[in-house]
């Protein structure tokens, strides 16, 4: 029996893998009792709001939402799925001047859109472009670039046997590495010829287990973390990808993403239905989040850098934010109809992304696996 999939339904794998949950038992009753107690003060730091609705152009699984990337200028947004589009937004036809909510049509707020010749599972922003290349990772197994006012593919790389590829990260210099259903992480340079690879990593060992996250260090450091199938999340030195330099053992269930909050620590997500905070120095767990519903599908992971919160779906088509100071959401809202998790109606919040820029103001736009958009914009209280 090998692995099992549907739409953004998280790899799982017959492996029996035998851990200990490794967390910090040396911090102090006293300091767990004052965390606990604060807890509530964390959900009056920020007024966070719900701006603009973006419909759906089906309304149906056909469209769900897989991933929303910024660009580097933070002006505008791109999005993707298995509707086989990636859908370009100008973020000034997303924040409405009006007082209230706004529920813009699809068709008027994209700007434009890019068919592809398969389902799409992730995107990122290739740097050094300006904002004009953005990389794709497909279910055909295949990364592609496109030349985002061309509108065409520029660069096309299909090292992963045909086998779905999760995710496409970027280097500050523009190397690339992408994660599948292979078990391996391909590391190329899309500068180089398509045949020559910078290096191929395979975290499970001779298990193969999906490789569901991959994500460079932001702050241009070497370090690049992985999520797999295998429950673990790994932490490499790009300068040596032989053997990961950090494993991180915690979550019982498929590690669906990795996000690094600075360069000092890294967010997991898991299908347990909890993220975890680790030190990257070491390996070991700082804080558990739970509040969220996720044991099957991808609901998306987003770090905000500037105000050191966590966005994610839900499974009860709900979005959550997180501090990383307290383990509880510090803020949850729903799309609409919310907690349908059964019978014919099983929306959930599919994706997420913070805009980066920032301290104060923040915006946060989540997508749905009914093809839905929300924008939600926030402020820190005085």
């Amino acid at each position: 029996m090998g692995l099992v999939f549907d739409w953004f339904e998280s790899p799982k794998t017959t492996v029996i893998l035998c851990f200990h949950m490794n967390t910090l038992h040396h911090h102090p009753q006293k300091q767990e009792q004052e965390e606990q107690e604060k807890e509530g003060e964390a959900r009056h730091e920020w007024d966070l709001s719900l701006s603009t609705v973006v419909s759906s152009s089906s309304s149906s699984a056909s469209d769900v939402v897989g991933a929303i990337e910024f660009d580097p200028t933070d002006n505008i947004l791109a999005t993707a799925g298995i509707s086989r589009k990636i859908r370009v937004y100008g973020l000034t036809s997303l924040l409405r001047t009006t007082s209230g909510v706004s529920f813009v049509d699809q068709a008027t707020a994209c700007e434009y859109y890019i068919c592809t010749p398969a389902k799409l599972s992730s995107l990122r922003w290739r740097p050094g472009s300006c904002g004009r290349v953005i990389g794709s990772g497909d279910y055909d197994g295949v990364v592609t670039e496109y030349d985002l006012e061309k509108r065409t593919p520029v660069f096309e790389r299909d090292e992963h046997g045909g086998r779905r590829v999760w995710s496409v990260d970027y280097t500050r210099h523009g190397v690339g590495a992408s994660g599948s259903d292979d078990g391996t992480m391909q590391v190329w340079d899309p500068r180089c010829p398509p045949e020559e690879s910078v290096g191929l990593v395979r975290p499970a060992g001779s298990c193969r287990s999906a490789v569901c996250c991959v994500e460079f260090d932001p702050s241009g450091g070497p370090a690049v973390a992985v999520g797999c199938a295998d429950r673990r999340g790994y932490v490499y030195d790009m300068r040596k990808l032989v053997d990961p330099a950090l494993t991180l053992q915690g979550h019982t269930k498929t590690v669906s993403y990795v996000r690094f909050l600075d360069g000092g620590t890294v967010v997991t997500a898991g299908t347990d239905g909890c993220l975890k905070l680790w030190s990257v120095e070491d390996g070991r767990v700082i804080r558990t989040y739970e509040g969220h519903v996720n044991n099957r599908n991808f609901v998306g992971l987003s770090v905000w850098r500037n105000g050191a919160l966590f966005g994610c779906g839900s499974e009860n088509n709900r979005v959550f934010v997180y501090d990383r100071r307290w383990r509880k959401p510090v803020w949850v809202d729903g799309f609409e109809p919310v907690g349908m998790t059964s019978g014919s109606d099983k929306r959930f919040v599919s994706s997420v992304c913070w805009r980066q820029s920032g301290v104060d103001q923040c915006t946060l736009v989540a997508g749905g696996s009914d093809g839905v958009l929300q924008v939600y914009v926030g402020k820190r209280k005085p």
